[in-house]
């Protein structure tokens, strides 16, 4: 057996047995702290090296060259662009109102018409032989109860019988108008002023009731129709006028009155259909042209608007670059609605910032550039 060395006999004696019997773990206990510490300065002394060294290289770039826009308050106004066709004001199928052949046809396809112009005849001889014979019927009765009003009169003939001759005259009258009237039938008359587009009548043809005879379009007057989606039906119910261009007479311009908005959607594209007044009394615009309405939702007044592609869009951060002694600053910007290819900014510039419109993606924050030209407007962009 080993003998233990003797346990020290005082308190400080304890105290220098204590540690010298410790002594390898304070060491190593020492050395991984003094790793650690050396680590965490290894670490931060490469982070500023870094820093320093990006620092250098920012003020190392060349300036860019660039162009600024001086921003300062206007209108811009939030429209939309939709197609649309011309259609007849009114398009009137003529129809057949009895039974009978065509013997005279007196008006074209293209022909100009008024109300109450003949069109064409139908054989009236049956007709004219059922009007001879409903009014000579007509005259009988009514000769009879005149003659039979006067006895009548005297107390010779009851009352009952002059009943019934009233109601023989009264109903020989009413085939006599019906008569009339078929007689009139026979010469097909415009109902309207217009232009014949077709005539389905032609001599010989054999007509029923119903069967189509012309059609006849009223065009001094003509419809825009436009198809509104439902995302702006509340836009269009606003509107009085809207400006619209005809593609096919050079893009002609026309400032058309609102005429009737479509309480439901006419397509499966759910549009629901504005219907526009066009003056057309000199007949060069026709039916079945097509035209693009400018249609104008909203219009803000003194605000800010930059063109769309001096915005760079980040990570979902949308930010530019403006000029500030010779040095890119980044803005971090809220846009607005748009109009063609400037878009409203809400909040991150104010008027009098110089925007960088060219060189604004070659550029970093608080890099230098060199501004080459200076705009105060927009449209000194498309000079």
């Amino acid at each position: 057996m080993d003998k233990q060395p003797p346990r020290p006999s005082t308190t400080r004696a304890g105290i220098v047995y204590f540690l010298w019997n410790n002594l390898p773990r304070f060491v190593l206990l020492a050395m991984i702290a003094l790793i650690i510490l050396l680590i965490g300065t290894i670490k931060k002394e490469s982070a500023l090296i870094a820093t320093n060294k990006a620092a250098e290289i920012v003020q190392e770039k060349p300036a860019v060259n660039a162009i600024t826009l001086t921003l300062s308050p206007t209108t811009i106004t939030d429209r939309i662009n939709l197609p649309g066709s011309i259609e007849p004001w009114i398009r009137l199928q003529l129809m057949s109102k009895l039974g009978g052949t065509i013997t005279e046809v007196l008006v074209r396809e293209g022909d100009r018409v008024k109300k109450g112009d003949i069109i064409a005849h139908i054989e009236s001889k049956d007709y004219e032989i059922r009007l001879d014979r409903a009014e000579a019927a007509y005259k009988l009765a009514k000769s009879e109860y005149e003659r039979d009003k006067s006895i009548y009169d005297k107390g010779v003939i009851p009352t009952s019988a002059m009943d019934a001759n009233k109601t023989n005259m009264q109903t020989a009258m009413a085939d006599y108008e019906n008569a009339k009237l078929l007689y009139s039938r026979t010469t097909v008359t415009s109902p309207m002023d217009g232009i014949v587009r077709r005539m389905d009548a032609k001599i010989g043809l054999q007509l029923s009731v119903g069967d189509p005879i012309a059609e006849i379009l009223e065009l001094d007057r003509l419809k825009g129709v436009i198809g509104i989606p439902e995302s702006d039906i509340t836009a269009a119910r606003k509107l009085d006028r809207v400006e619209i261009t005809i593609q096919a007479l050079n893009n002609r311009k026309i400032s058309a009155k609102t005429h009737f908005l479509s309480p439901s959607p006419e397509t499966i594209a759910r549009l629901y259909n504005l219907e526009l007044v066009i003056d057309n009394k000199a007949g060069d615009i026709f039916a079945g042209m097509f035209i693009r309405a400018d249609i104008v939702k909203q219009t803000i007044e003194n605000t800010l608007s930059i063109p769309f592609y001096s915005v760079i869009s980040r990570n979902d951060e949308q930010f530019v670059y403006i000029e500030e002694d010779g040095v890119a600053k980044k803005r971090t910007v809220q846009l607005g609605i748009m109009e063609k290819w400037m878009v409203q900014i809400t909040d991150g510039l104010k008027p009098g910032d110089r925007l960088i419109i060219e060189g604004h993606r070659d550029v970093d924050n608080d890099q230098k550039v060199k501004v080459i030209q200076t705009l105060t407007s927009p449209e000194e962009l498309a000079l």
